[in-house]
């Protein structure tokens, strides 16, 4: 097999036939794309495993403020490729309204940590995961950070050349609701100059003057 394969490319009818042989359907997307049923998921990536594939990836997507409409509002990208023939497919699983999907950790061991990341930051249970627990976020932190309704934190962040970033421009710049995610603040950051910067700012007052 060579690597122009066209199972490797998503616009042939060798790749739709390809992922028939599956029992699946490809997606409409710019990568070689597969649509799994949860309920099928456990039977394709046995498929695939057989046929030599490896789990590179899982990654969680929340669609809670997509511009297009979704069959669900959570759904799993789990990212296999072939490291003979250079195959990639990726297998978009839309999680059902039990938030739960079948692990791929009996299929492939690599599942492990990549479904304690999703499980993590986006709240995606992992049935018979033999170890789901948090692996990036603290024990008490509530919620999920990648969950599009997850509060984003109150501190502006401020930057050594003068920008600054406010929490509310911030989440409206991340939800779509305006252009403009920075802003500028006068005093003693007035933005770049040729003179070198002390290494701690000298105080002033809000008319930029040294105190």
């Amino acid at each position: 097999m060579t690597l122009s394969d066209p199972r490797r490319d998503p616009l042939t009818l060798q790749f739709a036939d390809w992922l028939a042989g599956l029992g699946v359907k490809p997606d409409d997307s710019a990568e070689p794309t597969a649509l799994v049923p949860a309920g099928d998921l456990l039977r394709v990536a046995a498929l695939l495993k057989s046929d030599g594939f490896m789990l590179l990836d899982s990654v969680g997507l929340d669609y809670s403020r997509y511009t297009e409409r979704k069959p669900a509002r959570f759904c799993v990208l789990h990212n296999v490729f072939h490291p003979y023939d250079h195959r990639r497919l990726f297998l978009r699983v839309y999680v059902p309204e039990s938030g739960e999907l079948p692990s791929l950790y009996p299929i492939w061991k690599a599942a492990n940590y990549l479904e304690r990341e999703v499980y993590d930051l986006l709240g995606v249970v992992f049935t018979d995961h033999p170890d789901l627990r948090k692996v990036l976020t603290p024990d008490d932190l509530e919620g999920h950070p990648l969950r599009k309704d997850f509060p984003v934190g109150e501190t502006p962040t401020l930057f050594r050349d003068g920008r600054f970033l406010d929490p509310a421009t911030f989440r409206a710049g991340v939800s779509g609701q305006s252009a403009g995610l920075t802003g500028w603040r006068g005093g003693g950051r007035r933005g770049e100059t040729n003179e070198p910067l002390p290494p701690v700012m000298p105080a002033t007052t809000k008319e930029g003057e040294p105190l």
